[in-house]
């Protein structure tokens, strides 16, 4: 059950953590509140990407990088538009049409994944109006701590908007928990770009007081105020 529990939360959705809580998978305990409290700080400090932020995507060898600033601190991200094309492209779609501002990160699973890209504060779902992309793995990216990767329901074309960081390996062979392709029936999760600023930034959502026990999600919001393409 924390295979399913845990790749179900690449899938998207607060009501999909209570489907899990009934077939047993964990739930929020019900000593709290069932969404997260709203962030203290919902207006971003700053518009602009450090000049930290700036210097690491000048220095990336790879042709697109992204900043983002969440409310928990900066992250920079390469992409690799070489190996999943589609998927970043995708991407790019969506932040430079500002989809990603002011959204939360609605998922963040304790040593696993924090996931974000399809919520807004409150647990409100963003229309996207976008259609499902082919699925790019077995290209030579893989699930390693620190990238990022689309989230998907079971369908292998399905993801649309929503994105996940990997916080620890979860590429291992030998774990329950490979996001990686490992046949066709177990296709596995587009990696499209790794952090190559603010690692400590995901590990400081990650660690984020929890709604409740299993609840996979943050006591109070994580904002992500926004996100910008930088080259």
């Amino acid at each position: 059950m924390i295979l399913k529990r845990r790749v179900l939360a690449l899938v998207a959705a607060f009501g999909g953590s209570l489907l899990m809580a009934a077939c047993g998978g964990g739930g929020d305990s019900g000593s709290g509140p069932l969404f997260p409290q709203p962030n203290p700080k919902p207006t971003a400090p700053t518009t602009t990407c450090s000049a930290a932020g700036v210097a690491a995507s000048n220095a990336s060898a790879m042709p697109r990088t992204v900043c983002m600033l969440t409310s928990d601190g900066e992250i920079v991200i390469e992409l690799d538009p070489a190996k999943a094309p589609i998927t970043v492209a995708n991407f790019l779609k969506y932040v430079n049409a500002k989809y990603y501002d002011n959204t939360i990160f609605h998922r963040v699973v304790p040593g696993f994944v924090v996931q974000g890209g399809g919520y807004s504060s409150g647990g409100t779902a963003k229309a996207s109006n976008g259609t499902p992309i082919k699925l790019e793995t077995n290209v030579g990216l893989s699930n390693a701590r620190g990238t990022i990767a689309m989230a998907r329901t079971g369908v292998p074309d399905s993801a649309i908007t929503e994105f996940y960081f990997n916080t620890v390996d979860n590429n291992v062979p030998a774990k329950d928990t490979n996001l990686d392709y490992i046949d066709a029936n177990r296709p596995g999760y587009a990696v499209f770009g790794r952090i190559i600023s603010g690692l400590g930034t995901v590990d400081a959502i990650n660690a984020e007081r929890q709604l409740g026990a299993g609840a996979d999600r943050p006591a109070t919001e994580v904002v992500l105020y926004w996100a910008i393409q930088l080259k």
